[in-house]
């Protein structure tokens, strides 16, 4: 497994009480985190900040909202040890929360009406000065895939060649319909709201490091954005580590699907490598039309007709799926992943998204509670139960 790309995801949680609406319990959950030494303390993240230093690649952070917890896994060579990672963070992130009487929710967005917390930190409190109403309305989950590349000229080579395939990412794990007690009419809202941050969205072809570098510098000396920390492309070079990071999914709600999406990451940053080596240029898709795509991706999931990345046209759902599995199939199979992924996927498929079993609870029951507890049920099942819960959900 020498020769294959490292991945490493970051998810992040609502803390909710027993009836499933948000509460601003994560600062004291990561206090006792801290103390377990599973994490840090917003102050102890902000002054790790201050200072530079990366800390550990697996532990529990603070996020913008003090109805949130963010988890990293270290650095893996295997889907297994996403798997594994992903469940002991989530279980450790679930005590966490309970010490305090909470539980942690894979949910992209809360169900129920919340009045967002924001987190105490002076970084927080200029966001918050900063973008008004767009930051303290912003409640949104999301997962963030990193998979090691060679340099910042194979990263960016990566970045023109996976543009038009983010969207499917987005339709595949959305898990947000519900925003503020009402159904959205959306599969992932949490990709619609997040697009109100300013540097949020796709871009062009780049065509090389420089080109990258020179856009981020413009973007920071318009001194909209705080720091490079809030250039939120949908796919960019980490600061921090030697990897490109995808960011467009919604937090998958079943561990199992955010393997699957950390598999077709993997695959798509080794197909768009081994393109760009043999010389392939990457395909000449504009931003805006890349826009259209995201937002299809976001308004249907998989139940509708989503942009074809090869073509520009609508195209039925499950089209665009399998498309999405022939282009990395050969990554897949050289990397071990082909049988999980593909099976993850053709999961997903048959049992529907996050958002999917959202809308079939509330349907049931009629009741937003029973929504977040079942997700909640699902944030940190293991393996065995969430199949046979996946085959009760499903009939």
């Amino acid at each position: 497994m020498d020769d294959v790309r490292t991945v490493g995801v970051e998810e992040e949680l609502l803390v909710v009480d027993d009836t499933g609406r948000p509460v601003a319990w994560g600062p004291a959950a990561l206090q006792v985190a801290s103390r377990r030494g599973e994490g840090e303390t917003p102050q102890e993240h902000e002054q790790a900040e201050r200072a530079d230093d990366d800390g550990s690649t697996a532990h529990l952070m603070p996020e913008l909202k003090a109805q949130q917890l963010e988890l990293g896994t270290p650095v893996c060579s295997t889907l297994p040890e996403v798997a594994q990672q992903l469940r002991h963070w989530r279980a450790r992130a679930e005590s966490a929360a309970a010490s305090t009487g909470g539980h942690v929710a894979a949910l992209a967005t809360s169900p129920l009406a919340v009045d967002p917390v924001p987190t105490a930190g002076d970084r927080y409190a200029r966001m918050l000065d900063a973008f008004g109403v767009t930051a303290r309305e912003m409640l949104t989950c999301g997962c963030h895939v990193h998979v090691s590349v060679a340099d910042d000229e194979e990263g960016v080579a990566v970045l023109d060649r996976i543009r038009g395939w983010l969207p499917v990412l987005t339709a595949l794990t959305a898990n947000s319909p519900f925003w503020q007690g009402e159904d959205t009419g959306y599969a992932s809202y949490r990709s619609q709201a997040w697009r109100r941050w300013p540097s949020a969205g796709p871009n062009e072809v780049f065509g090389d490091a420089a080109a990258y570098h020179r856009l981020v510098e413009q973007v920071l000396a318009t001194d909209t954005v705080l720091d490079d920390g809030m250039v939120y492309f949908d796919a960019r070079l980490s600061a921090t580590w030697p990897t490109v990071e995808i960011r467009t999914a919604d937090v998958a709600l079943r561990v199992e699907d955010a393997v699957t999406l950390a598999g077709l990451v993997r695959g798509l940053v080794e197909t768009a490598a081994q393109h760009a080596r043999a010389g392939n240029p990457p395909p000449d898709v504009p931003a805006a039309v890349l826009r259209m795509a995201a937002w299809r991706a976001g308004r249907s999931g998989l139940t509708g007709d989503l942009v074809h990345p090869l073509t520009g046209r609508p195209a039925p759902a499950n089209d665009v799926v399998d498309a999405l599995l022939a282009h990395v199939r050969p990554a897949l199979a050289d990397a071990g992943d082909e049988l999980r992924v593909t099976e993850g996927v053709r999961e997903i498929r048959h049992r529907g998204t996050g958002a999917d079993l959202q809308r079939r609870v509330h349907r049931e029951t009629g009741d937003l509670t029973a929504v977040v507890r079942a997700a909640v049920a699902l944030t940190t099942e293991p393996p065995e139960r969430s199949a046979r819960a996946t085959h009760s959900a499903t009939g």
